[in-house]
């Protein structure tokens, strides 16, 4: 399998806080993994890292077997464009109906007219079964479900070759959470695409990925196919997994 993304030995830190502390990890063309780990175990950076929003202290970040660590300005627009991404929430504008929601990659960032980006959205939300007649309604308007199916749209618009699902099924019930999990799997699979998704929610992890990877204290301490996750051998997996207080992990509890 081709190589997609890959990061060697990235290590970030914020001050006294190292949150990355060598992360090794590959990503192969048209695979889908999820990154698991607790709170504060640097999955939001590591994808921040391969965005270049955050910037590494150390190590390489290759997209493509082109290193793109340190890329800048038009260079790193570039290597943007193969990316999609669906945000923790949804984040979507509430200034904005739906379909300029959609739409506003291809608007502000690639100079398309309004009537052609408006036509693409409608198709990309019937793609995430959404009709046209939600086109025109404002995110306010939606329930949580079909805000999440309004970024999936937005994160498919410019038909990138990579997504990121950032806690994709966060703050919806079981059964949405499920439809959202379906629609992520339909997706990946329709396009072709490579996915990478950040989650705490085993269910959806196991329901969307092809690997998982874990993260804990800023290094990745097992990686594996996702049918081997339950038989890992490794007693911080284990403990995750299965959602346990006790074990290797010690929360902090501030009184």
């Amino acid at each position: 399998m081709d190589t997609k993304i890959e990061l060697q030995g990235v290590k970030k830190r914020f001050g006294q806080k190292v949150v990355l502390d060598g992360v090794d990890l590959k990503i192969g063309k048209g695979e889908s993994v999820v990154i698991i780990g607790g709170s504060g175990s640097g999955k939001s950076v590591t994808i921040k890292s391969v965005l270049g929003i955050v910037r590494p202290d150390a190590g390489k970040i290759y997209v493509d077997g082109k290193e793109t660590t340190h890329l800048h300005g038009r260079a790193r627009e570039d290597v943007l464009k193969k990316f999609g991404m669906l945000f923790q929430g949804a984040a979507l504008f509430d200034s904005l109906p739906v379909w300029e929601n959609v739409a506003f990659g291809l608007i502000q960032g690639r100079g398309m007219g309004r009537r052609k980006a408006k036509d693409i959205a409608i198709a990309k939300l019937a793609k995430v079964g959404l009709g046209s007649e939600v086109a025109n309604l404002s995110p306010s308007e939606l329930s949580g479900g079909m805000q999440k199916r309004v970024g999936l749209a937005r994160a498919i618009a410019a038909d990138p070759e990579i997504l990121f699902f950032d806690e994709p099924t966060t703050g919806l019930d079981p059964i949405m959470a499920d439809v959202i999990n379906d629609l992520i799997v339909s997706t990946v699979k329709d396009l072709g695409v490579t996915a990478v998704s950040i989650t705490h929610d085993m269910v959806s992890a196991r329901k969307i990925s092809d690997r998982i990877a874990m993260l804990y204290k800023g290094k990745i301490i097992w990686q594996g196919p996702t049918k081997d996750i339950d038989a890992s051998g490794n007693e911080y997996v284990d403990q995750f997994i299965h959602g346990r207080a006790d074990g290797p992990i010690k929360m902090e509890v501030r009184g």
